[in-house]
């Protein structure tokens, strides 16, 4: 936004942090004109926008993948989803089953995020996480907790990881090939979690919102995109070839 009303100085914003849900409540009840969110819409929100009369259309502008991160010490480097589903869901409790040593320390961002209510969905099939597990309020939160614990598993936005932690390589199931969680591998829809970021918008609204959307899926928009760490959506990019990793852990 920032980036845009630098071009457009007679453009105005006012920006509200909300969660996903509650930028779509937001949108429905017309108390705001744009929604940025980090998912697709449900098909409950998508049922009850139909019986509303809402008309709503939708724009994927970037992509994001959500990334298990250990300390650097610990010698695992795969993970199938189901043994990360195992982990949250404390049935595996101890390192030594998947090739490492020492007891297991789950840590999560804040419950309400997008990225943990995606981990919950994509990993946990909607079921609880069960497993004993440290709670942080941000991402950057679960990076430093993480960074100093030895036996410690998180995750997170590929946005937000930082020196001091390991990234894992994710299968979608025991057997297949473990993808690196790079722009790459989520560009291309092989590495097994990932997520779209969509604005939703009234068809009818200002024109600021639809120059808005323009603006963000421009070649200039999906730079800032990748330059925050997002993986483009709106214009082509090209990466150098390599494979993704396979074995044990």
């Amino acid at each position: 936004m920032a980036s845009f009303a630098k071009l457009y100085p007679q453009a105005h914003f006012r920006v509200l942090e909300r969660s996903s849900d509650g930028a779509i409540r937001a949108l429905f009840g017309a108390q705001c004109d744009l929604a940025a969110v980090g998912r697709d819409l449900t098909p409950e929100e998508r049922r009850a926008a139909a019986r509303a009369g809402l008309e709503l259309e939708g724009y994927r502008f970037a992509r994001d993948a959500t990334v298990a991160i250990v300390h650097p010490s610990n010698p695992v480097e795969n993970l199938a989803v189901s043994e990360l589903s195992e982990i949250y869901e404390g049935k595996v409790a101890n390192w030594q089953e998947l090739g490492g040593a020492g007891r297991i320390e789950p840590v999560i961002p804040g419950v309400e995020t997008d990225v943990t209510n995606t981990f919950i969905q994509q990993v946990l099939g909607g079921r609880p996480i069960r497993a004993a597990v440290v709670y942080e309020d941000t991402d950057s939160g679960v990076v430093a907790e993480v960074a100093r614990r030895p036996r410690a598993i998180g995750f997170v936005s590929l946005a937000a990881v930082r020196e001091g932690v390991k990234t894992l390589r994710l299968s979608s199931l025991a057997g297949l090939p473990y993808w690196v969680p790079d722009a790459e591998s989520v560009y291309r829809g092989d590495y097994p979690l990932t997520r779209f970021f969509n604005f939703y918008a009234r068809p009818t609204g200002f024109k600021l919102v639809s120059g808005t959307i323009t603006f963000v899926t421009s070649i200039d928009g999906q730079r800032i995109i990748h330059e925050a760490g997002l993986v483009p959506t709106g214009v082509q990019v090209r990466f150098v070839r390599r494979s993704p990793m396979r074995g044990a852990h």
